[in-house]
């Protein structure tokens, strides 16, 4: 009887195989990762529960009505005039007629409740890209019940 004992093989650990998972891993992340790039605009959206600031500084009022259609007025006059269609551009070289160079007049987008969103963002976005820094939203006041 012959009770030797078999000489073992020294334990390896083989990486090659973790290291495969761990960079198949990484590409597939690498891959199905979105990258998100968010455009900021700064604006100053008043209380719907307040009082009305009275300001005798002039400022531009643009007012969409519930077909998207706009509305351009100066230094609070009561008559506005309506723009030719609802593109940026049109909305760009109205802004730039009103305005003329001064970008720190106050800006008023007065849209109607039901207005597309669409045309609440296109103004949006030209103003900002114009450089308008005070735009703000007009609201109706709400009575407390």
């Amino acid at each position: 009887m012959n009770f030797s004992r078999r000489k073992k093989a020294p334990l390896e650990l083989n990486l090659t195989p973790m290291i495969d998972v761990v960079f198949l891993l990484l590409i597939f992340f690498m891959v199905t990762t979105t990258f998100s790039q968010f455009s900021e605009l700064q604006i100053n959206l008043p209380e719907a529960k307040g009082q009305e600031l009275k300001s005798n500084r002039k400022s531009i009022v643009l007012t969409i009505n519930v077909d998207g259609d706009y509305f351009i007025s100066k230094n609070g006059e009561r008559q506005s005039f309506p723009l030719n269609d609802q593109l940026p551009n049109t909305v760009r070289s109205a802004l730039l007629e009103v305005a003329g160079d001064s970008r720190d007049t106050p800006f008023t987008i007065s849209a109607d409740a039901k207005a597309p969103y669409e045309a609440v963002v296109t103004v949006l976005d030209v103003a900002s890209q114009l450089g308008f820094s005070q735009i703000t939203f007009a609201t109706k006041s709400i009575t407390d019940k």
